[in-house]
């Protein structure tokens, strides 16, 4: 893997015979750097993507309609508070007793 080195402005790639560098002006290094990960990632999504639409399922959950993790169910040790001394109706339920832990 070619690793460029900003610090030095080389390029070092492992070789069969140790370590290749390769000198270059730091807009070279950049510029090449960013084409080839454009290009990476491009090639990477183009052959990602259409097996991650074949893998997964569209599900469209119905909003009207209430499930059960929707449904409010009060605890036993829960007590009615009014919020609104105009209005008996609007009330909170609130915790009595705190969890053991």
């Amino acid at each position: 893997m070619a690793i460029p080195n900003y610090t030095y402005l080389k390029l070092k790639i492992p070789g069969p015979n140790g370590v290749i560098t390769v000198g270059s002006a730091f807009s070279h290094a950049f510029t090449y750097d960013c084409e080839h990960f454009e290009l990476a990632t491009t090639v990477i999504n183009s052959s990602e993507l259409p097996r991650l639409g074949e893998s997964s399922t569209l599900v469209v959950p119905d909003c009207n309609k209430p499930t059960s993790s929707m449904t409010f169910r009060p605890l036993k040790e829960t007590k009615a508070v009014g919020i609104d001394p105009t209005d008996p109706t609007k009330m909170v339920r609130i915790r009595t007793q705190l969890p053991a832990k």
